[in-house]
C-alpha cells in the first residue's frame, strides 16, 4: 500500500521533468548545442524540486494505512476516522503542491 503511493508520486515527479524539459528539445531553428548549463542546471533544479512530491507520497500512504487499521478495529468510528484522515491528508498534500508550483517555476519562470 505504502509503496504504490511512493511509485505513484515518483512517476509524477519524471514525468513533470520530462515535460518540462520537452519544450526546448522539439523548439523550431534551435540546436541543443546552444543549450548552456544554465539551462540545464534549471530543469535541474526544477527536477529535484518535484520530487518533494516523495514525502507527500509517504505522509498519504501512512496515514491511509493508518485510517484502515483504526476503521478495522472500530467500525462505528468510520466515520470520524475517515473526516480526520482526509484533513490529514490535505495537509500532506499541501507539501506536494509547493513542490509542484516551485518546480513549475523554475522550469518556465526563471531566466
Amino acid at each position: 500500500m505504502l509503496l504504490t503511493g511512493i511509485m505513484t508520486d515518483v512517476y509524477a515527479s519524471l514525468f513533470m521533468s520530462v515535460m518540462a524539459i520537452m519544450p526546448n528539445l522539439f523548439a523550431e531553428g534551435q540546436a541543443t548545442t546552444d543549450i548552456g548549463i544554465g539551462v540545464g542546471l534549471k530543469y535541474l533544479g526544477a527536477g529535484v524540486a518535484a520530487i518533494g512530491v516523495l514525502g507527500a507520497g509517504i505522509g498519504q500512504g501512512i496515514v491511509g494505512q493508518g485510517a484502515c487499521l483504526a476503521i478495522g478495529r472500530n467500525p462505528e468510528m468510520a466515520s470520524k476516522i475517515t473526516s480526520t484522515m482526509i484533513i490529514a491528508a490535505g495537509i500532506a498534500e499541501s507539501g506536494a503542491i509547493y513542490a509542484l508550483v516551485i518546480a513549475v517555476l523554475l522550469a518556465f519562470v526563471v531566466n
